[in-house]
């Protein structure tokens, strides 16, 4: 773990089990409970207004023969949901795709971009798209991981505090938790506030607009409950520190924050229940309740080191970058992680 101290820019190598130590014991961690569907799927073409059985069973078989792969995109409602599928030429709006391995069906009811897809799910029992998928699916790993998903994946690729199955992909910050370090951190007196924000595959969308400006910014939906907003409007009118875990949390909490705003409220009088964020935290957010960070290490010209510049500073956040790889700090996903405070 690197330590990035914001205001003077010092940086400081230790390791992520001496987290404990490090915090001064009034923090309020907010965590992304989210927990990670598979969401990858395979499945085999019909055709556009075909019927089933084909005449020529054949030719029905070489069309069949033909293997799609689907990855989960977001959630639209429980039947309806966006993806990527490939190869994805070949499939047009209309389009009708049989699933391995259980009595599911989809047909492709809409595109977007990037090649996306939307595709309204069913299965001959009634409320049970969800639950098919979750026994059919394969583990979202990320696309470095140069090997099939292994059942041990639907664990490991967990944080401790995953409690809603509603992500593509996981919250990575959460990732280096342990039991062991949230015994310390409660033995501390460290209180800790779980939010729920469904990560889709638009968190990692490139920036693909000649300026920041021009970016078009996913919509996440997310889930604040009571319990976590009374934590945190506690926490803001003592005048101790939100740590955030990831840049999901932070997404949630300052566009909560926004709306509360926005409303005509202080921005710790957000409210509870479900919303969904597209706001954008690039440099020249005022940030309304997030104090520190807690986040791996993310892509260039991705979304999420936008908001980490965002948050600590474009020329601090790029030093410590280029500390971090001269030190054989590890990215992405399963890699290293750093505290900004």
């Amino acid at each position: 773990m690197l330590l990035l101290e914001r205001d003077s820019g010092r940086m400081e190598d230790c390791f992520f089990y001496a987290l404990p130590s490090r915090l001064r014991g009034n923090e309020l961690l907010v965590v992304n409970n989210a927990g990670v569907i598979p969401a990858r799927l395979f499945a085999h073409r019909l055709g556009i207004r075909a019927e089933r059985p084909w005449k020529h069973s054949r030719a029905r078989r070489e069309f069949m023969a033909s293997r799609i792969e689907v990855l989960l995109a977001r959630r639209i409602d429980s039947e309806l949901w966006e993806a990527l599928v490939r190869p994805g030429r070949k499939i047009r709006t209309g389009e009708r795709l049989f699933f391995e391995g259980a009595d599911l069906e989809a047909e492709v009811v809409g595109r977007g971009n990037y090649g996306l897809r939307q595709l309204r799910f069913h299965t001959s029992r009634e409320g049970a798209v969800c639950e098919v998928i979750n026994r059919i699916g394969h583990v979202p790993l990320p696309p470095y991981i140069r090997r099939p998903d292994e059942a041990a994946d639907r664990e490991y690729y967990q944080t401790v505090f995953s409690k809603e199955p509603v992500a593509v992909a996981a919250p990575t910050a959460g990732l280096h938790f342990t039991t062991a370090i949230l015994k310390e951190l409660h033995r501390k007196g460290i209180v800790i506030a779980e939010i729920t924000l469904e990560i889709g595959l638009g968190t990692f969308q490139p920036i693909r607009s000649e300026s920041l400006e021009g970016h078009v910014m996913h919509s996440e939906a997310y889930e604040i409950s009571e319990d976590a907003a009374i934590a945190i409007a506690s926490a803001r009118q003592q005048g101790r520190p939100i740590l955030a875990v990831g840049t999901t949390v932070v997404r949630a909490l300052e566009d909560a924050a926004h709306k509360s705003v926005a409303a005509g409220r202080s921005p710790e009088a957000i409210a509870t229940g479900r919303a969904c964020a597209d706001i954008f935290i690039r440099p020249g957010h005022r940030f309304a309740l997030v104090d520190q960070l807690l986040t791996n290490f993310h892509l260039p010209r991705s979304t999420l080191l936008v908001l980490v510049c965002a948050f600590a500073g474009r020329d601090p956040v790029l030093s410590a970058y280029r500390h971090a790889l001269a030190s054989g700090y590890r990215f992405y996903s399963y890699g290293d992680c750093m505290l900004i405070r």
